[in-house]
């Protein structure tokens, strides 16, 4: 339905000293903390995990040299949305209003509420992280305790026991980022990149990567955290992120966290020759999620 000049009542008369709640700011685009952005021409992507081989076996004198297999494990698919979201105004709305340009005002409105809505969909991939409800490629959730594996057994990217964000808990997180295996049981060298909060916790956060010392201790010890260069890309806050305790360390692993652009954003607008209402659209292409889970690690706070 177009907008028409009973819903502008009060932009239509003149008097009016200003017009408010379309001018607010945006967060930045905060997925980009989080995301690798990479483009697309299908209609979805897929990335397959490969598994590798195992240790090598000491081979006798004169035996046979040992053969290994190599294989693929699971599959992830990234599945693009598309997103949109259209106003329209009538002729006479446009006419008669006496302000600012009304097509303009609410064109800014529209790509605020595209661009809110990509932030959302991507925290949405941390925020249903912890549930078994949105499995990724090897069935299981983003952070679990049990990821399966080809020879390795059940291998983790979240704490064995949930815990808020505190110096102990990212200690052991950092201890567990480093005892990350690949398919077949070989270590994988991976270092965390940057922790992720949500804006209840960004102090904590401020508190345990930049003290010199350690945090809430009056014990004369360095941060080893800090001393360590161990989060070497220091911490972002997310707003969109919807646990106030849960809190996220982002690894340099590869092909983790992805996000797909298929379509970007782009706007059009045309005008109806029977009515003269002028319609005004935005719309774009994209996906969220995640191939392999060592590109994170999460805890949903105690």
């Amino acid at each position: 339905m177009a907008i028409n000049r009973a819903q502008l009542v009060k932009e239509l008369v003149p008097g009016l000293n200003a017009l408010f709640g379309l001018e607010y700011s945006s967060y930045s685009d905060e997925h980009t903390m989080i995301f690798d952005t990479e483009n697309s021409d299908r209609a979805y992507e897929e990335e397959v995990m490969l598994s590798g081989f195992g240790e090598a076996a000491v081979k006798g004198e004169g035996a046979a040299v040992k053969y290994d297999t190599a294989q693929e494990t699971w599959t992830a698919r990234y599945t693009h949305d598309t997103v949109a979201l259209a106003f329209s105004l009538t002729e006479e709305a446009m006419e008669d209003n006496l302000y600012d340009t009304l097509s303009a005002r609410y064109t800014r409105a529209l790509a605020r509420s595209m661009q809110q809505t990509k932030q959302v969909k991507a925290a949405n991939v941390l925020n249903n992280g912890f549930s078994s409800t949105y499995p990724g490629g090897d069935g299981k959730e983003l952070f679990a305790t049990d990821h399966t594996s080809l020879t390795a057994g059940d291998l983790k990217n979240e704490l064995s026991t949930a815990a808020d964000l505190n110096e102990t808990s990212m200690e052991q997180a950092l201890i567990d980022i480093a005892g990350f295996k690949d398919e077949r049981n070989l270590k994988v060298n991976a270092q965390a990149q940057r922790l992720i909060v949500p804006p209840a916790l960004q102090f904590i956060a401020d508190r345990l990567l930049n003290t010199p010392g350690r945090v809430a201790t009056s014990d004369n010890d360095i941060n080893a955290i800090r001393n360590m260069g161990m989060i070497p890309d220091g911490y972002a806050v997310n707003h969109y992120l919807t646990d106030t305790d849960a809190w996220f360390v982002k690894t340099d692993v590869p092909n983790g966290l992805k996000h797909f652009v298929r379509t970007a954003v782009s706007t059009n607008m045309e005008g109806d020759f029977e009515t003269g209402n002028v319609r005004y659209k935005a719309r774009e292409r994209y996906s969220f999620g995640w191939s392999d889970w060592r590109g994170i690690f999460g805890s949903p706070g105690a």
